[in-house]
């Protein structure tokens, strides 16, 4: 039978006490720094506001703070799967480069991304995870059209997208479950310690892995705790 671990803390604290070796894969969505480039939520009479004011968790983050950990809880055929932005790939490269045989970027690009109404730029169609693994890792390899750095979906939507608490960046389901089944087998333990509102340890649990979650707002951690025990009913 499938188990999940939720902590209420600090990630770069309580990753502390996770033992050595013993996580399969971490599967995670850390802050992206971005709220400083945030130009404020877009009020419309016609359609629901566009939340583009990033909570102020979203700051101050350098993957290097996650390195020592990561490599000591990681098992030796284990690997790191983490979401990150444009501003942030090279220093993810940077720092965990050197310490594994290798270091890839996978694309998820969200078939309908918020629109740019006042049509400057680009829309931001497209997410990055950086990959990491050393020679005799986990990877349940599919099909050759299956396995590209590549997922399109919508962002997540429905009955699936929280409203009480809202998280901004929560990830869909099928995404997560797409990147866990390529990484783990079942009955492997899944690590998320940037867990927001659980979706990470939903797609675990539902895929019978096992999951640890770190969560240090509140809100997010109690929706996440809800969601995890309803799936074990």
């Amino acid at each position: 039978m499938t188990k999940f671990y939720l902590y209420h803390a600090d990630a770069f604290k309580k990753l502390k006490t996770i033992p050595d070796n013993s996580i399969d894969l971490i599967l995670t969505d850390p802050p992206y720094n971005l709220s400083s480039y945030s130009t404020g939520n877009m009020k419309f009479s016609w359609r629901s506001d566009i939340n583009n004011d990033l909570a102020t968790w979203d700051r101050n983050f350098n993957p290097i703070d996650l390195k020592d950990d990561f490599v000591r809880i990681l098992k030796p055929t284990g690997n790191i799967m983490a979401f990150c932005s444009y501003n942030l790939i090279g220093k993810w490269h940077e720092t965990f480069d050197p310490l594994f045989d290798t270091f890839q970027f996978f694309v998820w690009h969200k078939t309908n991304p918020v629109p740019k109404f006042r049509k400057a730029g680009f829309l931001n169609s497209c997410e990055l995870v950086v990959c990491m693994w050393n020679k005799g890792h986990v990877w349940n390899f599919g099909r050759q059209n299956e396995m590209h750095n590549f997922f399109e979906s919508p962002i997540c939507m429905g009955p699936e997208r929280l409203k009480n608490p809202k998280h901004p960046t929560q990830k869909p389901i099928l995404l997560l479950t797409h990147l866990l089944k390529i990484a783990t087998n079942e009955g492997d333990t899944v690590l998320d310690p940037f867990m927001g509102v659980g979706s990470t340890g939903v797609a675990a649990l539902q895929n019978k892995r096992n999951f640890i979650g770190i969560e240090l707002e509140k809100d997010y951690f109690d929706a996440a705790q809800k969601r995890l025990k309803n799936i074990l009913l």
